[in-house]
């Protein structure tokens, strides 16, 4: 029997297709097939990357999903296009074997909107590799001779880093897989969003009408940045997010401030006093019950407090002196419920400043949510303090007689978006990533519970009953949303070997 498996094994060698038992879930091994392709999968994620994927635009949603059902189906992937009331969905799958269970894969191929003018490259679609020098980044030239790949260069453009980089993590394994004819152990299920950057507002409606289409055993989520430590990560829940605008009344028109100071009153000075109202100077917000319900055991503040972190060195690269003191660290401050002034907008600045009493003040507030403080409550929380600061609330702009009755006067509007979740991390799913990635990276693997950022994974934990696991690629200094926007390839490099780790990793049984 030896003789003939020995035979076996130097034909596959021989005809160069990989032997697919025991040895390929090697760390070794899947280095170096890793290693191998890695300039191949570089040059798709560039090709990828300069695919505009603004989700505003329909013409720049279809040229992403064309890409990625060209791309899966060259996999013999089975691709679906799921039709929504808004942007369309791409569904792939792939039946491995006959009798074993699937794993979802979430995918988001969208990215924020761009403001080119902001970037330190002339087009932020064309991905431009840079090197660290002397505090700055530096675009390097590819074409000399023996040009190499190391693991600091980074890629610099939108949706390097969210997602298109983890996205492409796992498609270039599934490559790799193919051209090896290696075998997932598993059938693979693959969804791909491209509106998750505007709340995904058509997905729960498409989970529900699709619900046997997308069961499967687990939903690993290819999306997020890694903890601070940039170690391979595994997020075990994301925090909710809803938004409100909040729009402070004052006088009908902009007044002239020399004609009418000291006597129209200016509203910027009252919304000063209404955000003053929402936050103490520790930072702990000051809406009654906003905390409610939200309350950590010892066991879990344990646990928390096992990520590795250095609040010295935290405060430093962010800029700061001190946190707020809503929690005692900094992973159980992702714990609670926030809420941000995100946008202020009264008046002119700069060149185009005028001696002026503006007429109204624009308050942009989003809030992230924890499974136990649901968007419905801290919306409704957050507009009977409003209430109880004096302010009259009006559906539109105020009449005459709202102006005449009422000092205080303010306008509130809000928005839902992706609902929080939360995954045991003492699961079947979290000792199955674990040991996979253990392969290939050892001990060096952070598992929090919860991040800090919102994704619209509810509907399918809802709807399909998944537990649901975030597998981290992207460095956490990759300036996301903003500009320059960056990967760095060693980040890359190690998604593509942990995307292998887990496809090469038997299901429990």
């Amino acid at each position: 029997m030896k003789y003939f498996k020995s035979i076996f094994v130097f034909f596959l060698l021989v005809i160069n297709i990989e032997p697919f038992y025991g040895q390929k879930t090697t760390e070794h091994h899947l280095n170096r097939l890793t290693n191998e392709k890695f300039n191949d999968a570089f040059t798709n994620l560039q090709q990828f990357l300069r695919i505009k994927n603004d989700g505003n635009y329909l013409v720049q949603i279809d040229n992403n999903k064309n890409w990625c059902d060209s791309v899966f189906t060259r996999l013999n992937f089975r691709t679906k296009t799921i039709k929504t009331d808004g942007a369309p969905l791409l569904f792939a799958q792939k039946n491995y074997h006959e009798n074993r269970k699937s794993i979802l894969f979430y995918l988001q191929i969208d990215g924020q909107p761009v403001d080119s003018s902001a970037w330190s490259q002339t087009d932020p679609f064309e991905p431009v590799l840079k090197e660290f020098n002397k505090e700055k980044w530096d675009p390097i030239d590819t074409t000399i001779p023996n040009f190499e790949y190391h693991d600091e260069l980074r890629v610099f453009a939108r949706s390097s880093s969210d997602s298109k980089g983890p996205a492409m993590s796992l498609i270039s394994a599934l490559q790799i897989l193919q051209e090896k004819n290696i075998i997932p152990e598993y059938n693979i299920k693959v969804i791909m969003d491209f509106q998750e950057e505007l709340g995904s507002p058509d997905l729960p409606k498409a989970v529900e009408a699709n619900h046997d289409l997308l069961n499967a055993e687990m939903l690993f989520i290819i999306d997020g940045t890694r903890h601070l430590s940039n170690l391979p990560t595994l997020t075990y829940g994301a925090r909710g997010i809803a938004t409100a605008t909040i729009k402070i009344f004052g006088p009908k028109t902009p007044l002239h401030s020399g004609q009418y100071g000291n006597y129209a009153p200016n509203p910027v000075f009252e919304a000063s006093r209404l955000i003053s109202s929402l936050k103490n100077e520790e930072g702990i917000i000051q809406i009654p019950k906003f905390y409610d319900g939200v309350n950590l055991s010892a066991e879990e503040r344990t646990i928390l407090n096992k990520i590795p972190e250095n609040e010295q060195q935290l405060n430093t690269r962010l800029g700061i002196s001190n946190p707020d003191q809503v929690a005692e660290t900094y992973q159980e401050a992702l714990q609670f419920p926030s809420l941000n002034i995100r946008g202020l907008q009264a008046g002119w600045t700069g060149k185009e400043v005028r001696t002026l009493i503006p007429d109204e003040v624009l308050i942009e507030i989003d809030m992230r949510l924890v499974p136990e403080t649901p968007a419905e409550r801290q919306l409704d929380l957050l507009r009977k303090h409003i209430t109880l600061q004096g302010y009259h609330l009006v559906d539109s702009i105020p009449n005459n007689q709202e102006r005449a009755l009422h000092k205080k006067i303010a306008s509130f509007n809000y928005r839902i978006g992706s609902k929080p979740f939360r995954t045991d991390m003492n699961s079947p799913i979290g000792a199955f990533l674990n040991s996979a990635l253990h392969k290939v990276f050892g001990d060096s693997i952070v598992n929090m519970r919860t991040t800090g950022g919102s994704q619209p994974m509810a509907p399918f934990i809802k709807a399909l009953n998944l537990p649901a696991v975030s597998i981290r690629i992207p460095n956490p200094d990759n300036n996301i949303h903003g500009p320059n926007e960056n990967l760095r390839l060693g980040n890359f490099r190690e998604g593509i070997l942990t995307c292998l780790a887990l496809l090469t990793e038997p299901l429990p049984k």
